[in-house]
């Protein structure tokens, strides 16, 4: 419907400027229909996460406590937890995921710092992501929930511990 309107209106009129100017409100209007459309998907991710995560806590009985959890370069932690195919792989598989169009900015670099858990089973939780742009927050966010593959977890003496991981982001606008 919304592209019929926005084509009549186009068609209709006979002035090129006020053409390119009808196609450009169509254009930006499209881009914040999707901006919404993401929102929402970020919202439904988000819960279905968190329910996630509260399924798994109350199944196991583990406690969410950040005294749990290690940070990266902690000397007690044996193995550190690892992204298949090591970190570049991790930030290869984040770009294909990041959804650019969701993003506005009239900078031309945004950067990011996501923080993230990685569970016992190699798993994500708790992925938050901190910049100065709040719609690449929110991208970095979806893209790291999306992630198909699994860490391997961090270990201590042989058994699998909550790790803390950080994994600063960037992307250039052309």
């Amino acid at each position: 419907m919304l592209n019929t309107e926005f084509k009549k209106k186009f068609d209709a009129e006979t002035n090129t400027l006020i053409k390119a100017s009808i196609k450009q409100d169509y254009l930006l209007f499209m881009k914040k229909m999707d901006s919404i459309e993401n929102v929402a998907m970020i919202g439904a991710l988000l819960r279905v996460k968190n329910l996630e995560d509260l399924k798994r806590i109350n199944q196991k009985g583990d406690k969410i406590e950040l005294s749990n959890t290690l940070s990266k370069g902690n000397p007690a932690v044996s193995k550190n937890a690892d992204y298949p195919g090591g970190i570049n792989a991790l930030r290869q598989e984040v770009a294909q995921i990041f959804y650019t169009p969701g993003v506005y900015s009239e900078t031309k670099t945004i950067k990011a710092n996501v923080d993230f858990i990685v569970e016992k089973d190699g798993s994500i939780s708790n992925v938050t992501a901190q910049g100065d742009n709040f719609t690449f927050n929110r991208q970095a966010e979806i893209a790291l929930y999306s992630i198909p593959e699994k860490f391997s977890p961090a270990t201590i003496n042989g058994e699998s511990v909550r790790f803390s991981f950080k994994l600063p982001l960037t992307m250039n606008i052309e």
